[in-house]
């Protein structure tokens, strides 16, 4: 299961607002299903659900439509028409800012014979061929023509993808509890205009077009006003790099008898004369990747599971160079020179205790309060958890 839309309550023609980021692949096969279900309960387990019927097709399929938007027969129950579905797809833009908004409105019209409104939003980006597809809805206020709507928040690729000029159309309704939820009109803006934030500009006339057309001092349906606008720019790792936050790259190998004894080719700390065994293509493949982003190549090396000589005691935590004090080698090919010299001199044993490595690096990481630097923790292991109940309190600890 890749993921669930929201649930709509009581209607046969839901618009689902949330959306799905999927890779895409032009020269793979991507197969994709849809399965429909009404909601009977709060269960997560689609078992307590009716099933409704299901869609088949694939990422191209969709990419490959008219406007990249698939419109397909639902099937999967015998003998009845199931409806159909509309799927559609957008490439996303590399803009990465999200906006936390807030609107009102004032002097909507009335729309309950007892009562007033309950109104709420409907926000809708164009798309290339000139549709809209939803976006986000507010929540409902019950009972009022003048209301105010929690400040939301939503990326700018959800909102207009990067495009700061594309047209969003936002509509107004008064909420009904059987599903068939009142028009009360609409207008249009974009991120552009949205972007100057409180002001004359964005005041926005609700109308009512079937109104407008039949009503001569027909003027709007009411007002409704952005209250705020704030720009969030969602940071990457990348950014972290470039504003100079230091990579601290520790390892830690699994030296527990399960590996398998070092003299024999079956296991995966054998010492082959000619190729490196698992643990070296692991520790290789990771170490010269992330050996780039660390300014000093300076990288503690542990392991765990093994007795030590002299004496034959068991640790969960002991320097790969035999220096306590100083654990650190330099680049990943010290820390390969280091592991196959611990080889010959440690007798693997157990048990796969992960706690002690976190808690090694989990003191380092406490000292640092700045954000400048950032810890990496790489355990290579062959087998189960040993201290599962320990390494998810130290885990959770150090987050």
């Amino acid at each position: 299961q890749f993921g669930r839309t929201e649930v709509i309550d009581n209607t046969l023609n839901p618009d689902f607002v949330r959306k799905f980021i999927m890779d895409y692949f032009f020269e793979e096969r991507e197969n994709l299903r849809f399965d429909f279900y009404d909601v009977d309960s709060k269960s997560p387990n689609l078992s307590k659900h009716d099933f409704l019927g299901q869609m088949f097709c694939t990422l191209g399929e969709i990419v490959g439509s008219q406007g990249s938007r698939l419109e397909k027969s639902i099937t999967g129950i015998p003998g009845k028409k199931c409806g159909t579905v509309i799927v559609t797809a957008e490439e996303l833009s590399c803009c990465r800012d999200s906006v936390l908004m807030q609107f009102c409105a004032n002097k909507l019209d009335k729309k309950d014979f007892f009562g007033k409104s309950d109104p709420f939003l409907v926000f809708h980006r164009s798309n290339e061929d000139g549709s809209f597809t939803i976006c986000h809805k507010t929540e409902v206020v019950k009972n009022t023509l003048n209301p105010v709507w929690q400040a939301f928040k939503i990326s700018v690729r959800a909102l207009c993808n990067g495009d700061y000029d594309r047209t969003i159309k936002v509509e107004v309704y008064d909420w009904d509890r059987d599903g068939s939820h009142d028009f009360i009109g609409e207008f249009t803006t974009s991120y552009r205009e949205l972007s100057r934030g409180q002001s004359q500009f964005n005041v926005y006339e609700v109308i009512n077009p079937k109104k407008k057309g039949k009503k001569k001092k027909y003027i709007n349906s009411g007002t409704v006003t952005l209250l705020s606008f704030l720009i969030e720019t969602e940071v990457s790792f990348l950014d972290y790099i470039k504003g100079g936050t230091q990579i601290n790259f520790t390892v830690a190998i699994d030296f527990t008898a399960s590996n398998g004894n070092p003299s024999q080719p079956t296991s995966l700390h054998y010492m082959n004369p000619y190729q490196l065994n698992a643990y070296g293509m692991a520790l290789k493949a990771v170490g010269e990747i992330i050996q780039d982003y660390d300014s000093d190549k300076m990288f503690p090396a542990l392991g765990f599971g093994a007795r030590l000589p002299p004496d034959g005691r068991v640790s969960h935590e002991f320097a790969l160079n035999g220096n306590p004090q100083n654990p650190y080698c330099h680049g990943i090919d010290g820390v390969m020179e280091a592991y196959y010299r611990s080889l010959k001199c440690v007798q693997l044993y157990g048990p796969t205790n992960f706690a002690p490595v976190i808690n090694h690096v989990a003191r380092y990481a406490s000292s640092v309060k700045d954000g400048s630097q950032y810890f990496v923790l790489l355990i290579i292991t062959d087998g189960v958890i040993s201290d599962m109940a320990q390494t998810k309190e130290s885990i959770v600890n150090v987050s």
